[in-house]
């Protein structure tokens, strides 16, 4: 690995270990795995614990200089999140080892869109999970400083509705990093939970609503129910 990506790299792994060692068992011991793998041009790190899970942000005024998930996800070329309350959780975090994306002399390939997804368990923990993710994948996809706080915003408003609407007991959100955009995919959702995420976006008093800040919002219908997608990307201008 270059000097950069190694510095990088202890960040990351520190910011993992460091929401093990604070949230995952309380006032509790218990064990913690770290776990490397390198192949196919990439450094692929796993931190584990068996404690409460994912944690909601720090509450106001608590001590705490980790950044967590938005900045994993801003130095990291891949990762995921796995668990919920009482299962433990598990950081999945790739690096491009030096030379991976060299090639052999031919042009490079054009970069395919990225996916990113996150599952957990439905409850209070959703709605931290749902606006990290956003904010941190909006930010990693290279949006203007103005379309990253409109995503915040946007990410924010669904939050506040994705607590009670997930039937199966679990929330599957899904971020397609693309070329200056991000697609959002969050379900599968109770019949008629879309709408009720969507009016959470209106401004009372003002008029209007924050779902005009995303550049396309419609809902899916599948077997297992509805999924929310929205779109958003840089403007012109």
């Amino acid at each position: 690995m270059e000097d950069a990506t190694i510095a990088d790299l202890k960040t990351i792994v520190t910011e993992a270990c460091m929401n093990v060692v604070v949230h995952a068992y309380g006032d509790d011991e218990g064990p913690m795995e770290v776990t490397t793998s390198a192949e196919e041009g990439e450094l692929t790190v796993t931190v584990r614990d068996f404690g409460q899970g994912i944690r909601p942000r720090p509450a106001l005024g608590e001590a705490s200089l980790r950044l967590g998930i938005p900045l994993i996800a801003a130095l990291a070329s891949s990762f995921e999140i796995r668990g919920g309350p009482s299962q433990g959780t598990e950081v999945l975090m790739q690096m491009q080892l030096a030379g991976a994306r060299a090639g052999d002399g031919q042009p490079p390939a054009t970069e395919m869109p990225r996916e990113e997804g996150v599952v957990v368990e439905a409850g209070p923990v959703v709605a931290p999970v749902v606006s990290r993710v956003i904010s941190a994948l909006a930010a990693r996809a290279g949006l203007s400083v103005d379309r990253l706080s409109d995503a915040i915003l946007i990410g924010d408003a669904i939050s506040a509705r994705a607590i009670d609407d997930f039937p199966s007991g679990r929330a599957q959100i899904a971020v397609v990093d693309g070329d200056r955009s991000i697609e959002v995919r969050i379900g599968p959702l109770r019949e008629g939970a879309s709408e009720r995420m969507l009016a959470a976006m209106e401004l009372p008093g003002i008029g209007g609503s924050l779902q005009a800040l995303a550049d396309e919002v419609h809902t899916e219908s599948g077997i297992d129910g509805e999924r929310l997608l929205l779109r958003i990307g840089s403007r012109a201008g």
